[in-house]
């Protein structure tokens, strides 16, 4: 009984942390107007993310600070290869096409998931996994292509990029959760992701934007909040979430974050949904369902 109480806390934080994640279009298109390039917001999100983790872990644990060195490239890997991957391709594609075509392509995120657990820790890929993939290769098709939404191959490359960096944190978070708290292994991941970031923004003409900025006071706090709503707050309830439930089937859940930056993008930003792309989502939607079923 108290297993099935966690993993029910632990779904609610994933679904939690997925309606956050669902609002981020609007917090990107926002900064958009202030010039900055993707990778810049992107830079902007995750070092105020990582300063906010790193306080809380402060707050909360400060022995939560030390972890061995022989996990770097465990805390590499979810910093540079899942968070600042994925998010500078899901940025990107936030500026490429509709909210709901880029929240779908980062959502084949379950199928990359098994995949790579096919990989790394050699689940045998059966009938059913098989048949999930089909769903979700259609269903990039038809949102991609025959949508008639201009979609090119750049941009399918994109946000296919940003599901595999997205299905990424689920696999090495969850192997990060065995041997260190939710706390540790957001700050890390996101101090290391900041770094990377800084490495790729044009820092200087970041700064440049910010002092152009005729209301700076406010474009901060907006700053602020992008982090709190969009980083923060998801991805400590998503990894809180890791710690009760499988991450296969977290992916799965997290999947509300497409209905929400759907509603959001026909609601707030008048973006059609067309009959073959609504098709599209449906069939990647039906290959996650059937993952779940596995």
């Amino acid at each position: 009984m108290e297993n099935n109480n966690k993993t029910m806390i632990g779904s609610i934080l994933i679904i939690l942390a997925g309606c956050f994640w669902g609002s981020m279009g609007i917090f990107v298109r926002k900064l958009g107007t202030y010039g900055f390039s993707s990778i810049q917001i992107v830079s902007i999100r995750v070092t105020l993310a990582a300063i906010i983790f790193a306080l809380v872990l402060l707050i909360k644990d400060r022995k939560g600070f030390k972890i061995i060195l022989r996990d770097m490239p465990l805390f590499l890997g979810l910093g540079f290869g899942s968070i600042l991957f994925f998010t500078v391709c899901y940025f990107t594609a936030i500026t490429m096409m509709s909210l709901s075509t880029a929240a779908i392509l980062l959502y084949t995120s379950p199928v990359w998931i098994m995949l790579m657990s096919v990989l790394f820790f050699h689940e045998k890929l059966n009938g059913r996994k098989l048949i999930a993939l089909a769903l979700a290769f259609a269903g990039c098709v038809l949102v991609s292509g025959i949508s008639g939404e201009g979609m090119t191959l750049t941009g399918l490359l994109v946000g296919l990029g940003s599901g595999i960096g997205y299905g990424l944190y689920s696999i090495l978070g969850t192997i990060a959760l065995r041997r260190y708290s939710p706390y540790t292994v957001t700050t890390y991941t996101f101090i290391f992701a900041a770094v990377g970031s800084w490495i790729i923004c044009r820092p200087a003409d970041m700064l440049d934007k910010f002092l152009s900025a005729a209301d700076i006071g406010y474009l901060l706090i907006f700053c602020c909040l992008t982090a709190l709503i969009t980083a923060v707050i998801p991805f400590l309830s998503y990894t809180l979430g890791l710690s009760s439930v499988e991450a296969s089937r977290a992916g799965i859940i997290a999947t509300v974050e497409p209905m929400v930056a759907t509603m959001i993008g026909i609601v707030v930003f008048s973006e059609p949904l067309t009959l073959m792309s609504g098709l599209g989502i449906v069939l990647i939607l039906s290959a996650v369902v059937v993952l779940n079923l596995i």
